[in-house]
């Protein structure tokens, strides 16, 4: 049974292992959780904790996968308690490994030994996720008001909004509301955060509201961009060099993690970074503390890393390119920047704003869009996300005139995405024709059971295997365990 929302009470966390003394380590973590938490249960046998799970609530359950025979083993936990947070553990630790399980049904995965610290910020930020009404200890509430914004509470995105903090990210969108609440309640941690999303989807724009939020914007947030400096030079860049350190070194310069002590270093394209500055880069996020070029002295600094990537992480680390041991110590509090065809409902609230801004500064006229224009920016599927329409707004400003831009005024590859030469549709003819025909109530099937004959129909695609047809979906495979236990109680 997993977790009841909208119930008052102190957090469960079960732990499952077949090592006592490894299970009452990892019992510990609830003394480190900002939410008020029952005695922790501990489960050396995989049936008996199977039976505690189907019949009392439980919020948390860190397993090991050695003790329930691997992450093939996780299915039966996914489905008993969907609600609840699922932390994988094991002594053999790999990148396939920690992809199988998440793919299983965990929400996430650690190598052992691990520290405390490391998975008390993993479960948080999934509880925070699904924000339980839990019982918060008022001394280590973990949303404390930020001392920049002194009087102002921005512990909701509602109010970081009014505060400044997210002026520079537009959207009322779904996923973006989702991220927002992911900014404000991960700013004021000091673990790092992982930003990942494509290009001009705005993961500058989302590091710096995170600096904005945090206790650290009395202090600079310094920018690295690792893809637009040379590899012979990013090393100097980030941590600085001594004189004669290189030719032309003539003077002590401090580097960017320096220059970010008591506030932020944002590391953006990570994913371009060598491997044996990597290497580096671990050692300044393990113990603090890194050398100058040509220096033999250790300088210490304090600041938060935010780092991001339009790569896939994971990829890159199982090609090689990325080390596994510095993606675990970065990837602690993740945000995924959703592309602009993903949020259709900020196209135009996004569009208007450019075309403001923009009539403002080339002093022309413009008010809006008509409505054939608006059809065709919507249906554009815009693969340079938000920077594209920028651009391309801008470009409608400069070489136009008028009150409202019309669908002749838009790039011809907006207008037409597949190349066609032929005369322009007239769309308001064609919206006129494919008005939709009017159903009896009763035949319109309910949503939930549409998802349920998409979701059988997928699984009977790929033979039941429930990792393939979850990625053809793109939804994660937990979300179909959960699906498949909420068409179990429909039928009972």
């Amino acid at each position: 049974m997993g977790s009841k929302e909208g119930l008052t009470r102190p957090v469960m966390v079960r732990v499952l292992d077949c090592s006592p003394a490894d299970a009452a380590r990892t019992a510990a973590v609830s003394a480190k959780l900002a939410v008020e938490c029952e005695d922790p249960s501990l489960y050396s046998v995989t049936e008996r904790c199977l039976e505690d799970l189907t019949r009392d609530n439980t919020d948390v359950l860190v397993l090991d996968l050695e003790t329930i025979g691997g992450e093939s083993a996780l299915e039966p936990f996914a489905v008993r308690c969907p609600s609840t947070v699922i932390i994988a553990v094991s002594a053999q630790g790999s990148v396939s490994r920690a992809v199988n399980a998440m793919r299983s049904g965990a929400h996430d995965f650690l190598t052992k030994p691990f520290s405390l610290d490391a998975l008390a910020s993993k479960i948080s930020f999934q509880l925070d996720q699904r924000k339980p009404n839990l019982s918060i200890r008022s001394e280590k509430t973990l949303l404390t008001k930020s001392a920049s914004l002194e009087a102002t509470d921005a512990s909701t995105p509602s109010a970081a909004r009014k505060a400044g903090a997210l002026d520079q990210l537009i959207g009322k969108s779904l996923p973006m509301q989702a991220v927002y609440d992911q900014i404000v309640r991960m700013a004021p941690s000091q673990a790092p955060v992982f930003i990942t999303g494509e290009s001009g989807t705005g993961k500058e724009l989302c590091a710096n509201a995170l600096h904005k939020l945090s206790d650290r914007n009395k202090q600079r947030i310094v920018t690295i961009n690792c893809a637009a400096i040379p590899r012979d030079l990013i090393e100097s860049e980030i941590f600085g060099y001594v004189r004669g350190a290189f030719t032309g070194a003539t003077e002590n310069r401090a580097g960017a993690a320096e220059q970010a002590d008591g506030g932020t270093l944002f590391l953006d394209e990570i994913g371009e970074m060598d491997l044996m500055l990597q290497s580096k880069l671990l050692r300044f996020l393990q113990t603090g503390t890194f050398q100058r070029l040509g220096d033999t002295k250790s300088v210490k600094v304090d600041a938060r890393i935010i780092c991001a990537t339009n790569r896939n992480p994971l990829a890159e680390v199982s090609a090689g390119r990325f080390r596994e041991d510095l993606y675990y110590r970065l990837h602690v509090l993740p945000i995924l920047l959703p592309p602009l065809r993903e949020r259709r409902d900020d196209i135009m609230d996004l569009a208007q704003i450019f075309l403001q801004r923009f009539s403002s500064e080339e002093r022309r006229g413009f008010k809006g869009f008509d409505a054939d224009a608006e059809v065709s920016l919507l249906a554009y599927n815009w693969p340079g996300n938000v920077r594209q329409l920028e651009n391309t707004i801008r470009q409608i400003v400069v070489m136009n005139e008028g009150q409202s831009v019309t669908i002749d005024m838009l790039p011809m590859l907006i207008r037409d995405p597949s190349g066609r030469t032929t005369s322009v549709i007239d769309l308001s003819r064609e919206r006129a024709k494919s008005q939709p025909t009017i159903r009896p109530f009763g035949t319109i099937e309910p949503l939930w059971a549409q998802e349920r004959r998409i979701i059988e129909d997928t699984l009977v695609a790929f033979d039941g295997n429930i990792a393939m047809a979850a990625a053809a979906l793109e939804i994660s495979p937990s979300t179909i365990y959960r699906k498949k236990q909420s068409w179990l109680e429909r039928s009972c």
